[in-house]
């Protein structure tokens, strides 16, 4: 019997601004995206799975809203190529000083 895929646990703090707020699991490769054969020729099933980072929910929402679900799977797919954007660093860093309840309008 194959092992179980396990996903990453969950830290106490957002994995972009360290905020310890409540977190949401951010799907590096989207999951509407797995069945996808660019994707599945790129990725293992398992690696498709559990390449997860835990955001806060300001977080999470900013990576959607300056990627699409493609771009998130075949370059923003890991933790420091998110953050090799600089609208994104910029966002991380205005945000990691604010308080775990704080949501910025958009």
């Amino acid at each position: 019997m194959p092992e179980p895929i396990r996903l990453p646990p969950q830290p106490e703090a957002c994995e972009l601004c360290a905020r310890n707020a409540l977190l949401t699991r951010h799907h590096l490769i989207p999951k509407s995206l797995h069945n996808k054969p660019y994707v599945q020729k790129r990725y293992a099933k398992s690696e498709r799975i559990t390449a997860t980072l835990w955001l806060c929910r300001a977080c999470h929402n900013q990576v959607h809203r300056l990627f699409s679900e493609k771009e998130l799977a075949l370059t923003y797919n890991t933790r420091d190529s998110l953050l090799s954007d600089e609208r994104l660093r910029t966002f991380v860093a205005w945000l990691a000083d604010k308080p775990a309840g704080f949501h910025p309008r958009h």
